[in-house]
């Protein structure tokens, strides 16, 4: 019997692509011997004191709201509850085309049987320090100049891996994700190995 590894992700709620692969992820979870856990980054975190176009920083301004509500939820009731959050909080996001505030948050917190009164944590900076813990934990190992989705796993080898991407669209169902996790874990623990990339001629597919 073969037992099963755990496979980390981090995410912010607000990016496409971190969603479509969290949903490839979960596919992974049905064919291979894997349990995936989903952790919070930030992105405002991560481009915070960047020079940014003024669009993107607006955005990142925003970007604020979803992750604390994240951590705050992590922190009071545990990982499988952020897990299910950030299903609910992605679903409204990017299959819903909800806009971020405190109506999204209250939404999804109810959606996961949660308080909504938690939606109130988006507007200040009390598990800011927590937020950072848990963006530092995931970026460390990969480096800042990435950003999500950001991927720990046990390699081929048995050795911890730690890899941004992969950047998908639509996300592989069935046994189809299952072969693209087998060669994605193959490359990442291939020592020295750093970039595969082309030119995206697709935007987000959420099917």
């Amino acid at each position: 019997m073969t037992d099963r590894v755990t496979v980390d992700m981090w995410f912010d709620p607000l990016c496409p692509w971190a969603w479509i692969t969290s949903r490839w992820l979960l596919e992974v979870e049905k064919v291979r011997d894997v349990d995936i856990r989903f952790h919070v980054m930030s992105l405002s975190v991560l481009n915070e004191g960047r020079d940014l176009p003024e669009e993107y920083q607006e955005l990142m301004n925003k970007g604020w709201g979803p992750v604390r509500v994240c951590v705050a939820v992590e922190q009071q009731h545990g990982q499988e509850a952020v897990a299910k959050l950030y299903t609910a909080m992605g679903t409204r996001i990017h299959l819903g085309k909800e806009q971020f505030g405190p109506e999204l948050f209250k939404a999804a917190l109810t959606d996961v049987g949660l308080d909504p009164a938690l939606a109130g944590v988006a507007d200040t900076t009390e598990y800011d320090e927590a937020l950072r813990a848990s963006h530092e934990a995931g970026m460390r190992p990969v480096g800042t100049d990435v950003g999500t989705p950001v991927i720990h796993a046990p390699g081929p080898d048995g050795r911890q891996v730690a890899f941004f991407g992969p950047v998908i669209t639509p996300a592989p169902k069935g046994e189809a994700a299952g072969r693209l996790w087998d060669g994605v874990l193959l490359v990442a623990g291939t020592p020295g190995f750093y970039e595969l990339k082309r030119s995206r001629e697709l935007g987000p597919i959420f099917d």
